[in-house]
């Protein structure tokens, strides 16, 4: 498939967007002394509640349709639904392969870290294992906002603003630690802000592997490898983290909210 620059610059920005809203979570950090809960839970229910919509509604059908165009109807809904769950088999794989500690997934709030922890969180150690399981992590979100972005932009801005609320708590989890191991502000900031440029690089990098072997059953792969995983990151981490900060129906109104807006978003592209 041939695309123009216009559309790669787009799907770029989108995903960098995406990737260095790491640094909302970062000031956020280092800038109160207590952790907005409220604000929090409804934010991650809310992001649960777009990529869970998006996953099912608009992504995974998507894929379907490619893979049904390509391969016929039994072949391509087996290669549709295998794909998903080897989405989420990857996503899984990734997060049991990276200890609880250093996974940034594993959402602890500032206020949270005792003297003991403080102390362990060296800046080298943490730095290093924080940039690979980021790394790891961010890699399949941002060929995911990328190559959606490049076959719908409006699909792409959807994931990109679901992918960037998610990533704010990474923010947090990154730079709190950082901070209180070296007592700089600036260092733990600039860290976690540039930690999320693995996401565009990522995207990038994954898209140029790929670029060759670009064609319908390929995109419907990636589309419903990408549901899976929205779906897994979205009831794995974002709604058991959005319950952890605060109270349970604050995440469901933020999951219902998320879903209605994402609903309402798909159907003002169909005026």
């Amino acid at each position: 498939m041939d695309f123009e620059i216009n559309q790669l610059l787009f799907a770029f920005l989108l995903t960098l967007f995406a990737g260095l809203s790491t640094g909302i979570g970062s000031a956020i950090a280092l800038l109160a002394r207590r952790t907005n809960t409220r604000f929090l839970t409804l934010a991650l229910g809310f992001s649960a509640g777009v990529m869970i919509y998006v996953s099912f509604v608009e992504i995974f059908q998507e894929a379907r349709v490619l893979l049904i165009a390509d391969q016929g109807e039994v072949w391509g809904n087996w290669y549709a639904v295998l794909a998903f769950f080897g989405g989420i088999l990857l996503i899984a794989l990734i997060d049991k392969l990276i200890p609880g500690l250093e996974n940034p997934h594993e959402m602890r709030r500032i206020e949270d870290l005792s003297a003991e922890q403080k102390e362990k969180y060296k800046l080298k150690r943490i730095g290093i294992l924080t940039a690979v399981a980021i790394a790891i992590h961010n890699f399949p979100e941002g060929l995911a906002t990328f190559t959606a972005a490049l076959d719908d932009p409006t699909l792409g801005i959807a994931i990109a603003v679901a992918i960037a609320i998610h990533n704010i708590p990474e923010g947090i989890a990154i730079s709190a630690p950082i901070f209180y191991a070296t007592g700089s502000r600036k260092k733990a900031f600039w860290l976690s802000f540039s930690s999320g440029l693995a996401e565009p690089i990522g995207a990038i990098i994954g898209f140029l592997i790929l670029m060759p072997f670009m064609n319908a059953v390929l995109y419907g792969v990636l589309f419903a490898v990408t549901a899976g995983i929205m779906v897994f990151i979205s009831l794995d981490e974002l709604l058991p983290a959005a319950e952890e900060y605060g109270e349970h129906h604050l995440a469901i109104y933020g999951l219902i909210a998320g879903m209605a807006v994402m609903a309402l978003s798909l159907l003002l592209v169909l005026v």
